[in-house]
């Protein structure tokens, strides 16, 4: 028996590739333990709560902790062999690169879980969270980098220069793509400063609509006319933004004009008129002032002011809708008129004496 446990095969004895065998079982009944004691435990709890982290937690240990420990164990039981140089620094390489990935992606993960928790906490967190697939992009590139950096930094590359190639590069793609960049910073400034999210009717220029999509580049809006505007981040950044969409309320300055011949004690009469029409409209609006403004050439002028206590642009229209109607029929009841833009002229001396003339 100790003679074939000591017959040697490729460099190593039988013995040492049973114990390696040992080691690699060994490893993968704690493995199957870990999953079926300790795993199954944490899905009973994720399934009685509702909160994301318990289900973040166990899908990590699926997708990341439980392959890195399946090539932990073949790595550990390996290990125990004598290989050939070559073989050895095969297994190294195969290792560390196994060991990188899985832990770039347990970071990755990680930040992408706790940007959207922060956001989900936020107002519109559904529409804020489709945004984080942009972002994610880039972070998830520069730790990619980053992680290749240290893998060849341990297999003993040189990335003193590697980094400054990267630098130099760099540099000569910032200068031959400056829009996109701009663009792409201008993209960072919308998402964490936030003048407008998803879902927003705005006003940018001559141009409106409801904000539906911002991407890396661009950001598009669906105009009231059903196209599609496409704007690019910088042209946003740069320009006045008109956000209606966080309107608390309206403030309204109308005015309206009678004619001169209107009786004194009815123009007395006019503010209170229209204060309790505008106060009529109770929860919906809420009367600021009117005055007798001004005597213009032709007309009498007045001008008026309310706050509409809210943003809807429908709801604001059924409310000044509201008003007009109402001045209307309390100027009807009490026969007063609006003024006419058009100028009236009183000839009646003129005739008389053109009449007398002819007489």
């Amino acid at each position: 028996m100790m003679e074939i446990l000591q017959q040697n095969y490729l460099g190593n004895t039988v013995q040492a590739y049973m114990i390696a065998g040992g080691i690699f079982i060994f490893c993968m009944l704690i493995i199957l333990l870990f999953k079926r004691i300790l795993l199954q435990r944490l899905k009973v709890w994720a399934a009685s709560t509702q909160g994301k982290i318990d289900d973040f937690l166990i899908n990590g240990v699926e997708r990341s902790l439980l392959p890195l420990l399946y090539v932990g164990a073949f790595y550990a039981a390996i290990s125990n062999l004598t290989l050939t140089a070559k073989l050895n620094k095969a297994v190294d390489i195969v290792f560390s690169i196994a060991v990188t990935y899985f832990i770039v992606r347990v970071i990755t993960a990680t930040l992408r879980f706790l940007l959207t928790s922060y956001l989900s906490k936020k107002e519109n967190g559904e529409e804020k969270g489709r945004q984080v697939t942009g972002i994610m992009l880039i972070i998830s590139a520069v730790i990619w980098v980053l992680g290749i950096l240290f893998l060849l930094d341990n297999w003993g590359v040189d990335v003193t220069a590697l980094v400054a190639g990267l630098g130099i590069g760099g540099i000569a793609i910032a200068l031959a793509a400056q829009t996109i960049l701009g663009d792409l910073f201008s993209y960072f400034v919308i998402f964490f400063d936030r003048p407008f999210e998803i879902g927003d009717f705005i006003i940018v220029q001559d141009k409106l609509g409801t904000v539906e999509y911002i991407g890396i580049k661009t950001t598009r809006l669906r105009s009231l006319g059903g196209e599609q505007l496409v704007f690019s981040n910088t042209d946003l950044t740069n320009s006045r933004v008109h956000n209606y969409k966080r309107m608390e309320r309206r403030r309204i300055v109308f005015n309206f004009t009678v004619p001169y011949h209107t009786p004194r004690e009815k123009l007395a009469a006019i503010p209170g008129m229209v204060r309790t029409v505008i106060e009529q409209q109770k929860d919906k609006a809420r009367f600021d002032r009117i005055h007798f403004s001004g005597i213009g050439p032709s007309n009498y002028a007045f001008e008026g002011v309310y706050i509409v206590l809210t943003g809807d642009y429908n709801k604001y229209m059924d409310v000044q809708q509201a008003v007009y109607l109402g001045i209307c029929e309390a100027f009807e009841k009490n026969a007063i008129s609006f003024g006419n833009p058009a100028q009236t002229l009183h000839l009646q001396d003129k005739i008389k004496i053109v009449q007398a003339v002819e007489n």
